[in-house]
Order: C-alpha cells, then structure tokens, then sequence
C-alpha cells in the first residue's frame, strides 16, 4: 500500500499487499455468510443474478432466493412484504434501476413503514466502464440520504462490502448499500474494524494541513494523493467513511480541528452526496473551507472504468491537485 510517510497503520488491519475485486463480489460472499447465521435471510434479484453475484446466494439458498424478474418496483414491493412477514430480504440490482426506477417503492414501502429491507445497488459510479450513462448511477446516494429512517453505506473495497453486508443483516431497518462492477484495490483485511456509523482513519501525518475525507472505493484514491501531497510538503489527515447516513460526527470533528480545509472524495455527483454532507454538517458545527471531489453535473459516457475517473478526475493526481490548491490558498 502506497501511504504517505507518516502513516502508522497495522499490517493486520490494512493490507500491504494489494489485490483487486469488485466490491459487488463482497455483496455475494456476505450474502452467503449471512444466509448460514441467519435462516430469516432472503434475497430478491431484477433478473441479474449474476452481474449483482446473488447467484452466489442462490447457489446456497435455492429456496431462500427470489427471482423477481426485471420489475424493480414489484421487487421493493415483495422485499416490504418479506419484512412485514419477519424475513430479512436483500433487493439487488443495478443502482441504476434500484433505487433509480423504484424510488417512489422504496420511499412509500420501505423507508416510511420503517420495512426491514436492504436495498442494495449494484454498478454504481462511472467505473461500470462501456455500459455507458444510462446505466452509471451518480444520483443514488442523494436520492437514498434524503429518506427519512434510511441508512446509507458506501463500502471501501470488496472486503469491507462483505462485512458491510452481515452488519446490515444484524440492523433492525432499511438500509441502502452502494456497490460497484469494476476491481478496485482491497485495502482493508478480516481485521480491520467495520461498525455501521463509524470511520476510519486511513493514514494522518505529524502535522495535517488538509483532511481527505472519502467513501467507498476512491478511498484508496485519497491515500494514493496523501501521499502525494505528502511530496510535496502538504500533511494530510485521510478518513474513509463508509457510512455516509449517519454520519460519524465526532472522528468529522476531531479531524476538521486539526486541519485548515477539507477535501471531499466520491464516485458520485459532486452535488446531493457525501460532499454535501459533509458540508452541511461543518457549516452547522465547524466552518472550514471544503472541496468536492465528484463529478460535476454531468451524465456518465462510455469508457474505460480508469479512464473514467481520470476522465471526470476522481483519481489520485486530481485529488492531490485540488487539495494542494486549497492548501495554499
């Protein structure tokens, strides 16, 4: 793992040996494991058993798993109604069409009536590659933050994607988890601490200057540009925050003390998502001068998945361009 100098990190809880997967495949093994400790465990696929890795779930638990066919609104509804009869169901599909065509479903059905239900979206970001802008999902993570009851989860790498999903399987209400298609580095390891609502601190030098803080698989983007800056004579503080709602308030806090600005990092529109959760929560309890990282109003177009994120610059390079700037501003 590439990390800025002054990083003190535990071999056991970050890997220094960097391997890649998608962090849908952390979906399907935590889907399995789950099934096994919990019999109430259902899973619900749109007719893409195989690009989510339900099959995964279904090879194990035939008669657990639900076909639902491409109707992503029926299979919000059905997903409700396993919650109401004391199951535990997993809907998954592309993020695109879940929660992209079914958001009025998980709205009224699920996140109203407090419904039991993992909604779980595959495919996000521009990283799908040659699928193109109809089916890379940027807007997910607002349109699901905004519900009320809803918890938001935007996993780091495959690994962190399998923990997220058994401590889903153990909260009691719905929850959105975000996955992506494309391999991405595996920067965390089985030891590494994952709880629902809390951060990690990634690497953070003698004296920051600037904090990143990033969700899901960029994260390791923000570690590559800590390091970066870190050339360059900028200190950096990295947080990965993988639940995006709740937000962990007080490692926020703590970090923004210690900095002069603040630099947002996601695979999403720059406006609606993590960024601007992160700025409303500093404008109310510590003002501090922030960036975002994400793409900026702008439809997805086909591509390779890294040269799309060079392309809408998410990468390292465009991280540590933008936090140098504001550093010495």
């Amino acid at each position: 793992m590439m990390l800025n100098k002054n990083a003190k990190l535990s071999d056991k809880i970050f890997s220094t040996q960097i391997e890649k997967a998608p962090t849908r495949d952390g979906f399907g093994k935590g889907a399995v494991e789950a099934g096994k400790a919990d019999t109430r465990i259902v899973v619900l696929c749109a007719d893409l058993s195989e690009s989510t890795r339900a099959e995964w779930f279904e090879k194990e638990f035939p008669d657990r798993f639900i076909e639902a066919g491409i109707a992503e609104q029926n299979m919000a509804g059905l997903g409700a109604g396993f919650a109401a009869a004391g199951k535990v169901p997993f809907i998954a599909s592309y993020a695109a069409f879940n929660p992209g065509r079914n958001y009025e479903q998980i709205r009224t059905t699920i996140a109203l009536n407090e419904a039991n239900v993992k909604v779980c979206g595959m495919h996000a970001g521009v990283s799908v590659g040659p699928d193109g802008a109809t089916h890379q999902m940027l807007e997910d993570i607002g349109l699901m933050r905004m519900l009320p009851n809803m918890l938001v989860i935007a996993p780091g790498d495959a690994e962190e994607a399998r923990k997220a999903v058994i401590a889903a399987a153990a909260h009691e209400g719905p929850i959105y988890l975000r996955f992506g298609r494309s391999p991405t580095p595996v920067f965390t390891t089985a030891e590494t601490p994952f709880s629902i609502g809390k951060a990690l601190r990634l690497s953070e030098s003698e004296k920051p200057q600037i904090a990143l803080f990033s969700t899901g698989s960029l994260s390791y983007e923000a570690l590559e540009a800590a390091k970066r800056l870190e050339e360059k004579g900028v200190g950096t503080l990295v947080l990965h925050m993988p639940t995006v709602k709740p937000l962990d308030e007080e490692a926020i806090l703590a970090a923004a003390g210690k900095v002069r600005a603040v630099v947002t990092v996601e695979e999403h529109q720059a406006n609606g998502g993590f960024g601007s959760a992160i700025a409303e929560f500093l404008a109310e309890h510590r003002p501090l001068p922030q960036y975002r990282i994400g793409v900026r109003d702008q439809f997805g177009q086909s591509g390779g998945p890294d040269e799309l994120i060079r392309r809408y610059e998410l990468d390292a390079d465009a991280i540590s361009r933008a936090a140098f700037d504001l550093a010495k501003r």
